[in-house]
């Protein structure tokens, strides 16, 4: 079993594997149009959190991540696992992995994908509406803001000077925003 991490999963493994492996999912966009009550949020005040939204039919867009490889032993302990921390809006979808760096073959695995059809759906929004969302929201696992900070952190460290616009423009205009907000505190 293979399992694939674009958000959380990249930096907050808590679960066993055998290995990992740095590589991209190619026909989708990494975006932050789900909605989180369960863990960066609560209900009534989402966070935002990340999901994959298809690309356009020719486009060869990549997603880079991390795909996990799951002892058979731990299979059953690691899908409970993960299906209960991915609930909130999350279903599972087969895709291709391209490992970088290795002469293995794309491997096929799962990830978890949250849809349009999910209550916890937030869509599209302006960059700035997002990352003031992102701002204020807080849940049973903490800021989004961290979740965000740490994305981005992480994603630098496994994948440096890969393109990830979405990403990195919300983290810049976080970073924008926290600075015109302190700079208005006496």
């Amino acid at each position: 079993m293979w399992v694939y991490g674009y958000g959380s999963l990249i930096w907050k493994v808590d679960f066993p594997f055998k290995r990992k492996l740095v590589g991209y999912i190619e026909g989708y966009h990494r975006r932050f149009w789900q909605g989180s009550t369960d863990h960066r949020g609560v209900p009534g005040k989402p966070g935002r959190v990340v999901t994959l939204v298809k690309a356009s039919n020719e486009s060869k867009e990549k997603v880079w991540g991390m795909a996990y490889e799951i002892a058979e032993e731990d299979e059953i302990k690691v899908r409970e696992h993960l299906n209960y921390r991915e609930k909130g809006g999350y279903s599972l979808a087969k895709v291709q992995f391209h490992p970088e760096n290795t002469p293995e073959s794309p491997i096929d695995l799962e990830l978890y994908l949250a849809t349009e059809e999910n209550d916890d759906y937030l869509g599209p929004a302006p960059i700035d509406e997002i990352a003031k969302q992102v701002i204020l929201s807080v849940g049973p696992s903490g800021k989004n803001i961290d979740y965000v900070l740490n994305l981005a952190q992480a994603m630098r460290s496994i994948a440096p000077g890969r393109e990830d616009p979405h990403l990195y423009e919300l983290e810049k205009e976080i970073k924008l925003q926290q600075k015109i907000s302190d700079s208005h505190i006496p």
